[in-house]
């Protein structure tokens, strides 16, 4: 830095006060002459160092101009952001035409091979959208039985199919409609030979109006519409909660009646009719059905969710009965009449349970015959019958669910008053094999009094029919493939028809079940 006071006037003002203290002190001139001398070499001192800051500033001040002054061209960065403006226009204005060059860019060239493609496709696609909700599919089940009995030589292999579509319909507003086809085809009508029981050991058998073993049976078995509408009616549709369900065409009842989780499938469960419907109503013929197990029919039900996880529904059913009702030939002129009111809880830590309480009353039931004689004990007219069941099924575990039906007669000329059947069925992760299942159901027919007391007036006939008839079944189901299942069964029927005279029956089976 630079002295703030020349250096003359520094040295007159320094030799005066230092005279002034002199002469008060009395110093010599000798002193004198020394302290100017010191002084004098101080100050040069200063000024060497003020004058080598004022360079080191210089060289400082140039340095930074040269960093600061412009380049003769244009840097790095601005060289990058004009290559990547190029490129942007040559990818710009290859997109805007539609031929594909080799002189483009890569990304131009695959970007309009995508859009050709996906123009392409745009017609499946449409076509696809158009069968959206579709929902199809196909099942064969064939059966091989095999009498265990001391000197029987029955057995047999029958087989059935079925297909089914569910087709939705455009809505109408907030209602939903569905159309649902189900075509069933088969051969094989069950193990003859066998003592006469009130169980049928192979409900998937097919084969009915008394065709020849040769001929096959293929038929339209379902074919109905059903209308969803979420109430009330009017309101806001995803806050709905009840929805009213009507349901019109040929069905088969038990699909929306009597239903149970581990007993409602004679392809993949349980293979004996007692364990597959309530038996009053199946075995009993109290259903109305055809003889291939449909009706035409109307139902209604209602359904309320308000609580997600424990729904209610209540259901009624007019369903063509008789040989009449069931064929089409004045199909709702005395119909079976069912009700029934179902809910799904939540028991044992929150496991999913079914409870269905249902009653029903057919005008159409055939009774065993009283007055006919006893030669021909073919069927009575018509008359009325009515009773109530239940069924339920219960999840105990991970991997179990216990199931139990009961139904009751409460009016009627009937062989069995009362049928209760129970079981359980066990997922196979038990034991490292999740996709298997092994059920075990038993089953008690209890012979009505009025069927003992016309037995008894038969004197061609010996029998004593005063026995419940019991039923079991065991079977391990054996997954082989996602779509392909194995089942080996064992049956015992014990006083068959009622009867303890008659010996028991004991059956194997193998099913195969096949699913698309």
């Amino acid at each position: 830095m630079r002295c703030p006071l020349p250096l003359k006037t520094l040295v007159v003002a320094t030799a005066l006060a230092l005279g002034a203290a002199g002469g008060a002190s009395a110093a010599t001139n000798t002193q004198l002459a020394e302290l100017l001398e010191k002084l004098n070499q101080r100050v040069q001192k200063l000024e060497q160092a003020n004058a080598d800051l004022q360079r080191e500033l210089a060289a400082s001040r140039a340095s930074m101009a040269a960093t600061q002054a412009p380049a003769s061209g244009p840097t790095a960065v601005e060289r990058r952001i004009l290559a990547l403006e190029q490129q942007q226009n040559t990818l710009s204005q290859s997109l805007d035409k539609d031929t594909i060059s080799e002189k483009e860019p890569d990304i131009s060239a695959r970007l309009k091979v995508v859009e050709a493609k996906t123009q392409e496709l745009a017609g499946p696609v449409g076509k696809l959208k158009a069968l959206d909700g579709i929902k199809g599919g196909v099942s064969l089940s064939m059966v091989a039985q095999k009498s265990l009995a001391v000197h029987a030589d029955d057995g047999q292999l029958g087989y059935r199919a079925d297909a089914f579509v569910a087709l939705p319909m455009e809505p109408i507003g907030d209602m939903e409609q569905t159309i649902f086809a189900q075509f069933r085809l088969g051969q094989g009508s069950g193990l003859t030979g066998l003592p006469s029981s009130h169980a049928n050991p192979n409900a998937t058998a097919f084969q009915a109006n008394g065709l020849a073993s040769e001929n096959s049976v293929a038929l339209l078995a379902q074919a109905w519409y059903q209308a969803s509408i979420p109430l009330p009616l009017g309101g806001f549709k995803p806050a709905s909660k009840q929805k009213l369900e009507i349901t019109v065409g040929k069905m088969d009842p038990f699909v929306f009646f009597d239903q149970n989780a581990v007993a409602g499938d004679e392809t993949r469960q349980f293979l004996n009719s007692v364990f597959v419907h309530n038996p009053l109503l199946d075995a009993g013929g109290d259903i109305g059905v055809d003889a291939n197990g449909f009706t035409p029919g109307l139902r209604v039900s209602l359904l309320d969710f308000s609580d997600r996880l424990e729904s209610w529904r209540v259901s009624m059913g007019l369903f063509g009965a008789g040989d009449k009702g069931s064929n089409y030939q004045g199909s709702l002129g005395a119909p079976l009449v069912m009700l029934q009111a179902e809910t799904q809880q939540r028991f044992f830590g929150g496991l999913l349970g079914n409870y269905r309480v249902y009653a029903w009353s057919n005008p159409q039931s055939t009774p065993f015959a009283f007055d006919v004689p006893l030669v021909d004990t073919t069927l009575a007219a018509p008359e009325r019958h009515n009773g109530w069941g239940l069924s339920m099924d219960q999840r105990m575990g991970d991997g179990m669910t216990l199931f139990a039906r009961y139904g009751q007669q409460a009016q009627g000329q009937v062989k069995f008053e009362r049928a209760l059947t129970l079981g359980a069925e066990a997922n196979g992760s038990y034991w490292s094999r999740g996709g298997d299942n092994l059920g075990l159901a038993l089953g008690w027919l209890r012979t009505s009094d009025a069927y003992h007391d016309y037995k008894l007036t038969d004197p061609n006939d010996p029998r004593s029919i005063s026995e419940p008839e019991r039923v079991a079944e065991l079977y391990y189901r054996w997954r082989v493939a996602k779509q392909f299942e194995l089942t080996p069964s064992l049956q015992y029927i014990g006083s068959p028809g009622g009867d303890a005279t008659a010996p028991d029956v004991r059956l194997f089976s193998l099913r195969s079940q096949f699913t698309f």
